[in-house]
Parts: structure tokens; sequence; C-alpha cells
């Protein structure tokens, strides 16, 4: 009953310290009114000694309204709190993955690709206000699944994506022209392009530089990650006689000067993610780097708790009056 109580006025509190006073008061008083008369006999009175000795009740029971009231008028309540949360500025991503073979290779455990989805799915998890959209890309580009804000179709879509739905090679002007055509008409206040790769631009019919400029006119931010260990890597090189890869170990080479181009032209920044915990470490930072912001709405709503209190008052001055008239009155 008397969980999560707050008062609304608790200065009147301090009228409490008239009680004692009152108290003090009466005792003093009583002591003075009680007259002793000594007699050798009291045969023939007929007194009532219990009545005498109960009427301090009367002053108690006018103590406990008093204390009622004083309560009553603190304004005892509960408050409950409903909180509602609006976007004001908030971010459409598209995340242009490379599923080009050698994202097999295996420097990151199991392997580049596996490790890029699995960083990936968290990334998408810890944005639940932002529309998010998925463009894969190899030797050409396609849109997995348009920019959207139900993230269990986003994670999905990056769940299923893999390497042999496009021609093998890697187009990243493809994969950025992709990407961008997905947000040039964003009404969003601000627009991501994350592109991820593993190698050199060697397919496609459009430049990467192309794309970064048109990036760039559709106010289009990018960030951009070099995937790879240093060095030489367990890479894919060819098939074996039942159609899995066969591995060797072949020299990393990623273009980091055009996705740094890339990156600076558009406002945004590159990574390199050498292993999978620096990869977990790019996407947290690219998290931290893009806030979306939410405007929080608190409904308050008190539930007034002082009318019990002063039900309570009324009942103990009647129980007093009636007691005053009634059992005391011959006492007063």
């Amino acid at each position: 009953m008397f969980e999560n109580i707050e008062f609304a006025n608790p200065e009147f509190f301090w009228l409490l310290l008239l009680l004692p006073l009152a108290l003090l008061w009466y005792f003093f008083k009583r002591k003075k009114e009680t007259a002793s008369l000594r007699i050798s006999s009291i045969k023939g009175f007929t007194i009532s000694s219990w009545a005498s000795k109960a009427k301090p009740i009367l002053f108690i029971l006018r103590i406990l309204t008093l204390a009622a009231i004083i309560t009553a008028l603190a304004r005892p309540q509960t408050e409950d709190i409903s909180t509602k949360t609006k976007t004001t500025k908030g971010i459409d991503i598209v995340m242009a993955i490379d599923v080009s073979s050698s994202m097999l290779a295996r420097d990151l455990k199991p392997n580049r690709l596996t490790a890029l989805k699995e960083v990936a799915a968290d990334f998408i998890e810890q944005r639940p206000n932002d529309r998010i959209g998925i463009v894969g890309y190899a030797g050409e580009s396609y849109t997995k699944t348009p920019i959207t804000s139900d993230k269990a179709i986003v994670l999905n879509a990056l769940n299923e994506i893999t390497y042999g739905e496009l021609e093998d090679g890697t187009a990243i002007g493809m994969g950025l022209a992709t990407a961008v055509n997905r947000l040039k008409e964003s009404k969003a206040i601000s627009k991501v392009i994350i592109l991820l790769t593993d190698g050199v631009n060697n397919s496609g019919f459009i430049e990467p530089k192309t794309a970064a400029d048109l990036a760039t006119e559709f106010d289009i931010k990018t960030y951009t990650i070099g995937l790879g260990t240093n060095g030489n890597a367990l890479t894919p090189i060819g098939y074996t006689r039942d159609g899995s890869f066969r591995y060797g170990m072949q020299k990393v080479e990623i273009d980091e000067g055009l996705l740094k181009e890339i990156a600076e032209v558009t406002g945004g920044k590159y990574f390199r993610a050498t292993d999978n915990e620096s990869l977990g470490e790019i996407y947290d930072e690219i998290n931290k780097l893009e806030k979306t912001e939410i405007e929080e709405f608190k409904y308050y709503k008190y539930d007034e708790k002082f009318r019990p209190l002063i039900f309570l008052a009324g009942a103990l001055l009647l129980l007093e009056w009636v007691l005053r008239n009634s059992v005391f009155k011959s006492f007063i």
C-alpha cells in the first residue's frame, strides 16, 4: 500500500512538531486540574474509576486526527511514468559487401565473409531507429534488400548473402554506385554507405572515383573498410575434382589508396581490418560516429492518496465526539 509513495507538499510535516508540544501541554494541564481528597473510606461513592483513567483517549484521538490531517496536507501520491521516443534525426545506411571468392579467405575465422556477417549483424541490432539496406557486389552488383526499418528482413538478407550469386571479381565502383542509387532519393537527415572490400577494383563498367563523385553529389557519406591480414592469407586458388575450393597462400592486395580517396571525397573515413577483433572495433566506431538523435517524451500520471487519510481523520473525530458525549460525558 505504501510502496512508491511520494509527497507533493512535504513541508507540511513541520506541523507534526506541534503534536509533542500538545502532548506536554495536556499532561501538565491534566495534572493541575486533578484534585485530591483524603477520606477515611470511599464506601457510598459510585465512581467509575476505569472511565476516569481512560479519559485521555479523547485527547489521543484528537492528536491522531491532527496527524492524519497533516499527512493528508502533505499530499501522498504515487507516480506512474510512461516514456515515448521519437526519432528526430534518422539515418539511412546501406552496407555494400564484397562477396567475391577472396572473401572466403581464412585469415579471419572461419573466413572473411562469415566474420563480416557476424559483426554486421551486431551493428544492425544496435541501430533500431535507422533504416538499413544491403548491396552485394563481386564482378557485378545487386541490391539484396532496399533500405527498410524492419530489422528482421535486413538480418535475414545479411544471413543469406553468400559467394556464388554473382560473377567473380571486385567491382568496387559498381558496388558503390548501386549503394548510392539506393540512397539518392532518401529524405533522411544523414545518408551513409559502409563499403567493404578485400581486394583491388578489377571489374565493372563504373569507375570507383565516378561513383564517389555521385555519392558526394547526393551528400552521401562513405565509410570504407579494407579487409584482410597484412602479408599472405589462405585463399581459394582453384577447384578440386569434387567442385570444392582448393586453398593456397596468396598475397593480400587491397587498394588502400583508392579506399582512402573515396572516404575523403565523401566526408567519411577509411579503416583497415586485419582480424576479427579489429573488424568488430571498426563497426563499433562507425556506430559511435553516426549517432541517431532521439527525442524522449515522458508522461507523468499521479494518483493522489490523501483521501483515505481524510476519511480516517473524519472517523477518528466522529469517534472522539461520540465518546465525549456518551461514555465520558459525566467526566467533562
